[in-house]
């Protein structure tokens, strides 16, 4: 009996060594956010920041990248400063924090591509991952491609890919004003907007061009008083956040009638800016996804984000690089960056919209479904307002993968698989 007693005392032992050890090997995989909190795009990157915890948190109750990993966000305000996000990603790397989200800024993202580049050549066993949500300047996944860099977003050029090819077909486009922000992404923008369109469209003029300082123009009556002079009957813009708004506000105060090609008109604080005065049809976006799109898969988070924060979730690009992450980490068995990494490369996954998207191995560069979509009236099949103004997005056309696929100079440098 004595010998059983100890028997039955040693099994509940181990059973409880065994509990303990379960225990400790659950993981909390902390995700370091790094976008601008404050200031005049603080409005973007807290809605976005809000976003992606309230994705984790859906993440983790249905323990998406196993039964003992979860999620943890933690937010750092760059000021949308290159500089600013060195210290953020410095403060990250102390606190031992092992995987980086960033997208407001390709400034911010190449600082933060350059410096883990350099850490995890010093510290291959503490390795960093950088998931890219939207900065979109395409030298980060051509000259500047790194192995630790996956971008969730279509690049600058892959969306100016689509857009042409929508605009060449429209023979009442004659006049075509450029107005971007000064920084990488857009620069880019006014450059392959040029290119493209003389190849597509070389009846086209570009009657005027001006680059804007990123997030400092308050007032861009002056601006719009140029593209009125000009004759413009189209505008493109690469502008995002307040630049947008503002944007949008001189022209409506200035009775511009002319139609704004965009890529971020869907960005916090624009559609707002775009209310019920903006005419029907007159501004277009070319996006991943909108509230309103066919096999909307996103559709019940949507929903329910807006009624619990009456606000909109619409950077799904958090969404699909959690779901990436999520089945990386099984397909993986582990947590560690670089096996994750090396998991990630080739996969593939349903969109938050039509079709399947694919992380292509050669460049970390996602190939997606792209839509082009008008602001027009809610109501009948468009159920869904955006930011409550009683209007919201349509969708024009939507664009196969290969419409917008681009090619790459990538030459990656790789560690050696583990």
């Amino acid at each position: 009996m004595k010998r059983t007693l100890s028997a039955l005392a040693c099994g509940g032992a181990f059973a409880l060594a065994m509990g303990i050890s379960a225990t400790a090997s659950a993981e909390v995989v902390k995700i370091a956010f790094i976008d601008p909190l404050s200031g005049i795009l603080g409005n973007v990157g807290s809605n976005q920041l809000k976003s992606i915890q309230f994705l984790a948190e859906k993440f983790n109750a249905r323990k998406a990248a196993g039964p003992d990993v979860t999620f943890e966000i933690v937010g750092f305000d760059n000021k949308a400063s290159p500089q600013e996000s060195l210290n953020a990603l410095k403060a990250a790397q102390d606190q031992g924090i092992r995987y980086v989200t960033q997208g407001n800024g390709s400034g911010a993202a190449g600082a933060i591509i350059d410096a883990i580049n350099k850490f995890n050549e010093r510290n291959p066993e503490k390795a960093m991952l950088f998931l890219n949500h939207s900065a979109v300047d395409p030298d980060l996944t051509n000259s500047k491609c790194s192995f630790w860099h996956f971008r969730f977003d279509a690049d600058t050029s892959m969306k100016m890919e689509g857009l042409t090819t929508f605009m060449a077909k429209d023979p009442k486009i004659k006049k075509v004003y450029l107005i971007n922000q000064n920084y990488a992404h857009g620069v880019q923008v006014a450059k392959f907007a040029k290119e493209l369109l003389a190849r597509k469209r070389p009846d086209i003029q570009i009657v005027g061009e001006d680059l804007t300082p990123l997030a400092q123009t308050k007032d861009f009556a002056p601006y719009v008083a140029k593209i009125k002079a000009s004759g413009a009957d189209t505008v493109i813009t690469g502008n995002w956040g307040a630049d947008l708004s503002l944007l949008i506000k001189a022209s409506k105060e200035a009775n511009l009638d002319t139609n704004f090609y965009t890529y971020y008109a869907g960005v916090s604080g624009t559609p707002t800016a775009l209310g019920s005065s903006s005419g029907d049809g007159r501004v277009k976006m070319i996006s991943y996804w909108h509230a309103n799109v066919d096999n909307n898969t996103f559709e019940p988070l949507y929903v329910e984000f807006k009624k619990k924060y009456n606000d909109e979730l619409y950077v799904t690009a958090l969404w699909t690089e959690l779901t990436f992450l999520s089945d990386a980490i099984k397909k993986a068995k582990s947590t560690d960056p670089t096996k994750v990494a090396f998991a990630l490369e080739g996969m593939e996954q349903k969109g938050a919209g039509a079709g399947d998207v694919t992380m292509r191995k050669s460049d970390h560069q996602l190939q997606m479904t792209l839509y082009i979509s008008e602001w027009t009236k809610a109501g009948g099949k468009l159920k869904y307002d955006v930011e409550n103004t009683g209007y919201t997005f349509k969708t024009d056309v939507m664009l196969d993968p290969y419409v917008s696929s681009t090619p790459t100079s990538c030459q990656m440098k790789r560690p050696a698989a583990t």
